[in-house]
C-alpha cells in the first residue's frame, strides 16, 4: 500500500467530498486525473456529485447508511420505514434508506442503494430527532419511534383513519407494527404533532391508540 493510499485510509466509512480529499494531492498538478483513476479502480465509490466513500479494500466495515443519508442530503433525519425496521417496530427488513427534509424531496441512486428524502413542515422536522453515534468517527441522526410512526402517518396520502380503531387497524394490520414495541413510545412528541397543525384528526387516534396501549 502506498502513503498516499494509507493516509485515504483516515476516512474510514465515514463519507467525505471532493474538498476534503484535496490537500492529499498536493503532489499532483491535476489531482482530478488521480481522482477519477481511483473512482474507476474502486478505491473511491461515489455517492454523489463531490461527495465519496471509500471501496471495501479501503474500509474496516460497511458504510454507516443513516450517515450517508444525512450527508447526501440535509438538513435531514432518517424516518418512516427505514426508522420504523432500525427500531425494530416493523418485521421487514428495509432496502431503501428514507428519511424527512425541510426542503423539497429528492432520490439518489448511487453503489450503496437508494436514497429518499421527503419534505415535511419545519415546525414538526426536529420533533423525536434522536442523535446516535455508531462509532468514534460515526454519528447520524434518526427519528425516535414516535417519531417514524408519527412521520409515516402524516406522509400517508389519502389516510382516512381518523379513530382509534381503524388508526389501530393501519398500525397494526397495515403496517405490521408489533403492538408490544409501541409500549413505551414518547409520548410526547406524538402530542407536539398533535399540536402542530398537520393531519390534527390522524395524530390524535394515533395518540389515544398508543396512550391505550401503554
Amino acid at each position: 500500500m502506498t502513503t498516499l493510499e494509507s493516509r485515504l485510509r483516515q476516512f474510514g466509512a465515514v463519507p467525505f467530498t471532493h474538498g476534503a480529499l484535496l490537500p492529499l494531492l498536493g503532489a499532483y498538478k491535476r489531482p482530478n486525473d488521480k481522482i477519477s483513476e481511483w473512482l474507476r479502480e474502486g478505491v473511491l465509490v461515489p455517492l454523489k456529485r463531490g461527495l465519496y466513500v471509500l471501496g471495501d479494500e479501503g474500509r474496516d466495515g460497511p458504510p454507516c447508511l443513516p450517515l450517508v443519508a444525512n450527508r447526501l442530503y440535509g438538513p435531514s433525519c432518517v424516518s418512516l420505514d427505514w426508522a420504523l425496521a432500525w427500531h425494530g417496530l416493523i418485521p421487514e427488513r428495509v432496502h431503501e434508506v428514507t428519511s424527512v427534509c425541510m426542503r423539497r424531496g429528492r432520490v439518489f441512486d448511487n453503489p450503496l442503494g437508494r436514497f429518499s428524502y421527503f419534505r415535511i413542515p419545519a415546525n414538526v422536522y426536529p420533533l423525536g430527532v434522536e442523535q446516535v453515534t455508531a462509532s468514534a468517527q460515526e454519528t447520524f441522526l434518526i427519528a425516535s419511534p414516535a417519531k417514524a410512526l408519527c412521520d409515516k402517518v402524516l406522509l400517508t396520502r389519502h389516510l382516512q383513519a381518523r379513530s382509534r380503531t381503524s388508526m389501530q387497524r393501519y398500525i397494526l394490520d397495515d403496517l405490521r407494527v408489533d403492538a408490544g414495541a409501541l409500549r413505551g413510545v414518547d409520548l410526547a412528541t406524538v402530542r407536539a404533532y398533535a399540536g402542530a397543525d398537520v393531519k390534527t384528526a390522524q395524530m390524535k387516534a394515533l395518540l389515544e391508540m398508543l396512550e391505550a396501549l401503554s
